[in-house]
């Protein structure tokens, strides 16, 4: 291992990048996003497998792209992979981080959601599904209201309003599939009516 931009990368290296990624997806309460002090402390202090500049760059790119913005852990593990040698260890290097980082998350919302199923008669799991669903609409229903409120001007955003009510009473007297609405709303943003 050398300097941020001819670093050499032995297979111990890649398994401690992905030991590294497995322990941040249990501590990434929040997303990924909240663990990003540990991850410049370990790629960029520690190891010099990244500089400040690719570092800070991987979570801007990713955050101004449309997406989920674990898309930096992907964008880091492409730097570390380049920063190594060629396209093809960059690509490696997207797939370490970005397994290291899903899955545990993953395995564990998986064996969770397969647990409730299975002890759904349960008297404690029907009541933490039932003491979650106000939560999850409350939540649903502010999430609405932050986006709305940026268009609070009726004369000029009729439109957006008019289809908000349609959908939601779609949404609610209908059994249509939630991404007809979707695709709906996409052609109509394509063409600029709302």
């Amino acid at each position: 291992m050398s300097g941020s931009l001819g670093i050499v990368m032995q297979w111990g290296d890649w398994a401690q990048l992905f030991l590294q990624y497995l322990s941040l997806s249990l501590l990434s309460i929040g997303g990924a996003i909240s663990t990003v002090p540990e991850m410049h402390r370990f790629l960029v202090d520690e190891r010099g497998w990244l500089t400040d500049v690719q570092f800070n760059a991987s979570i801007a790119i990713a955050q101004a792209a449309p997406g989920p913005n674990v898309l930096f852990v992907a964008l880091m593990g492409w730097h570390v992979g380049i920063n190594s040698g060629s396209i093809v260890m960059g690509l490696f290097g997207v797939l370490v981080t970005m397994f290291g980082i899903m899955l545990p998350s993953t395995v564990l919302t998986y064996l969770a959601a397969q647990w409730g199923h299975r002890n759904r008669q349960l008297r404690s799991v029907r009541a933490f599904k039932q003491g979650l669903a106000p939560i999850v609409i409350a939540l649903f229903f502010t999430t609405g209201w932050i986006l709305a409120s940026a268009h609070n001007n009726p004369s000029e955003d009729w439109p957006l309003w008019l289809l908000s009510l349609v959908s939601a009473l779609v949404i609610w007297r209908t059994r249509l599939h939630l991404l007809w609405m979707l695709g709906a709303g996409a052609v109509l943003g394509w063409f600029g009516l709302v």
